[in-house]
């Protein structure tokens, strides 16, 4: 598992191949079928460029002059005749989206995932635990054959066992700072491979299977998690998506890096975004005012 993990991340080359429809394509470089990528440098000391053309529907937040990343919208939900959704803009923190790909801590956060979900159930009995009789089998010597105790021996069929697995917890201990910079690189490398989507609202009209299914056929959007950073999903999305074995649902606060790295795509809504960038952006401090 930690082995796809690392080809996964390391497939930047290949990323472009995938078929995503909120990357944003720019003027200076060959457009992918329309999924590409676009950082717009914001500096105001430097000479001003104009690699992209912002649209008047564009979400822009400030980030304190860092390079934001902008990713092209989409739509769960059939847009209407003569809307096209991605020609909207989303803005996303350049902490929370554009971390520097660290696969030492992906490693340590679906280790440490993985252990905590163990049972460390498994059980043994000892010797002393088996039913049975404390009698000696035969006399210690006298018989020509080797020395035996009781029938609780484990050398003996039926007899209690040697070094035995006993309940125990698994779990391992991971800084909580460390969690959250995985979380990061999680998302960050999402967003390197194309393979993240931002939508505006994840509501679902209805609670049909068949009509998602379709929906999804279109988007291309199988093997999808669908992030809301509501305290709940919305009861149409989660009824209708109950039945389909490639696609899942989760809540922002619920979403862990194992699953980030696990779902080849992963789908946010405004919420999700915005309830990231809250919980693992940097703060903005304000500077303080001295007196002379």
């Amino acid at each position: 598992m930690l082995a796809a993990f690392r080809r996964a991340l390391g497939r930047s080359s290949q990323a472009a191949c995938r078929r995503l429809s909120t990357a944003v394509s720019t003027a200076s470089e060959p457009a992918l079928g329309d999924h590409l990528l676009t950082q717009v440098h914001r500096d105001a000391t430097s000479t001003p460029r104009s690699p992209l053309s912002l649209p008047e529907g564009a979400l822009s937040v400030s980030h304190g002059g860092v390079r934001p990343v902008y990713l092209e919208m989409s739509s769960l939900i059939r847009p209407e005749e003569g809307v096209d959704p991605s020609e909207e803009l989303v803005e996303l923190d350049p902490d929370v989206f554009s971390h520097p790909i660290r696969r030492d801590i992906l490693h340590l956060c679906v280790v440490h995932y993985l252990d905590c979900q163990r049972q460390g159930s498994a059980s043994t009995k000892t010797r002393g635990e088996v039913r049975g009789s404390g009698r000696k089998i035969r006399p210690q010597k006298g018989s020509g054959r080797a020395r035996l105790g009781d029938g609780q021996s484990p050398m003996l069929r039926g007899g209690g066992v040697a070094f035995g697995p006993k309940p125990r917890d698994f779990a391992t201990k991971l800084n909580r700072k460390v969690i959250e910079m995985g979380m990061r690189v999680a998302l960050s490398a999402r967003v390197k491979e194309h393979s993240l989507g931002v939508v505006r609202s994840l509501e679902w009209p209805g609670f049909k299977t068949r009509e998602l299914e379709e929906r999804i056929e279109e988007l291309g959007w199988w093997r999808t998690l669908f992030v809301t950073g509501l305290d709940q999903v919305p009861s149409g999305l989660a009824r209708a998506a109950n039945n389909l074995p490639m696609v899942d649902t989760v809540t922002a606060s619920e979403l862990d890096v194992y699953h980030a790295l696990k779902w080849p795509r992963l789908v946010l809504d405004l919420s999700a975004v915005e309830w990231f960038e809250r919980a693992l952006g940097k703060p903005q401090v304000t500077p303080r005012e001295y007196r002379v």
